[in-house]
């Protein structure tokens, strides 16, 4: 029986303390020590360090990196230097160069790379997606998404665009698998942060698909729901109780002239899934440590979220334009 990985964490805060939840337990794993100069006693078992190069002295197979958005660049190079594996907390990168370098530095050393897009394991999208490449819902028109809520105190250097519209940018390309051709978007500041907190964006997939995204840390109750609408009907997810329903095109003869005249679709049965439900974070982390020993598994690629930050920016740089369509093809 071949030997548990090492594993370390970078970032001991709200997020770096789920992951370390799950370290402690997951299975093949030792996780052996922390790296956060905040942290003052060791979390589930795992030593504390003053640095990235201390924890990589403790001779760590992967690293989970969960400190600020703005230190991701400067840890994942050093980890990728030391032939450290490493998944990546979302946003990839504070800034599309950034994420280039990263996902530049993994390809060349031969290391995998992972970035923590959650929501890809959330069972009601995991279920979504299955069902839309079997074939259920018949060509896909369009995707909304809406993700709302108040701010979270632990944000501090990046606004809800990298850091929560990025959840959907991220989703809405996996559970199509398609890609963002084009974006535009309109941003507010109304909480007296520097950053936005308020993003509405629009915008094409290939495949003739559209999408819509409404994103703000301004909202007293918390919203995550992905509405799906083809061919056949609509599919919607909602994230935080993990539930998929499907509303069906209706197929009922009418014998109402009134109705019979109009020429769009009906209200049909509506079904809500009953699916499996495991812990997104866990799902997550067994798909990365079965990366790392090679295996069959299903990770968020270094390339995959270096897209994503660029479509962020895109979405940034059109809201700065006053709403200006920027072209991704």
């Amino acid at each position: 029986m071949s030997a548990p990985l090492r594993a370390g964490l970078v970032g001991a805060g709200a997020m770096g303390r789920n992951h370390a939840r799950i370290l402690g337990l997951l299975e093949g794993v030792d996780f052996v020590g922390i790296s956060d100069p905040a942290l003052e006693a060791g979390l589930f078992g795992a030593e504390v360090v003053p640095d990235v190069e201390s924890l990589i002295a403790l001779g760590i197979d992967y690293a989970v990196v969960a400190c600020p958005t703005s230190l991701h660049e400067e840890v994942g190079l050093a980890l990728a230097g030391a032939g450290v594996h490493a998944l990546i907390e979302k946003p990839l990168a504070e800034t599309v160069e950034g994420a280039a370098a990263l996902a530049a530095a993994f390809d060349q050393a031969g290391l995998v790379g992972g970035v923590g897009h959650i929501e890809r394991y959330n069972p009601a999208l995991q279920a979504l997606r299955s069902r839309l490449e079997a074939g259920e819902l018949g060509q896909t028109y369009q995707v909304i998404t809406r993700r709302q809520g108040p701010f979270p105190h632990r944000i501090a250097d990046v606004g809800v665009v990298k850091d929560l519209a990025t959840h959907d940018i991220d989703l809405t390309s996996w559970v199509t698998g398609e890609s963002y051709l084009d974006i535009s978007a309109r941003t507010v500041t109304k909480s007296g942060r520097p950053h936005e907190d308020m993003v509405a964006a629009v915008g094409t997939l290939s495949g003739d698909i559209i999408v819509n995204h409404l994103v703000n840390w301004l909202s007293p109750m918390k919203e995550r729901c992905t509405v799906i609408t083809g061919e056949r009907g609509a599919f919607t997810a909602d994230t935080l109780t993990a539930d998929l329903t499907f509303h069906r095109n209706g197929d009922v003869a009418l014998d109402w002239d009134a109705l019979t005249a109009f020429r769009g679709v009906a209200e049909g049965d509506v079904t809500r899934f009953a699916i499996p439900k495991r812990e997104p974070l866990l799902v997550e982390h067994e798909n990365f440590r079965d990366a790392v020993l090679g295996k069959e598994s299903d990770i968020v690629t270094l390339s995959q979220g270096r897209r994503t930050v660029e479509v962020a920016q895109a979405m940034i740089d059109s809201a700065v334009a006053g709403g200006q369509r920027v072209d991704l093809a």
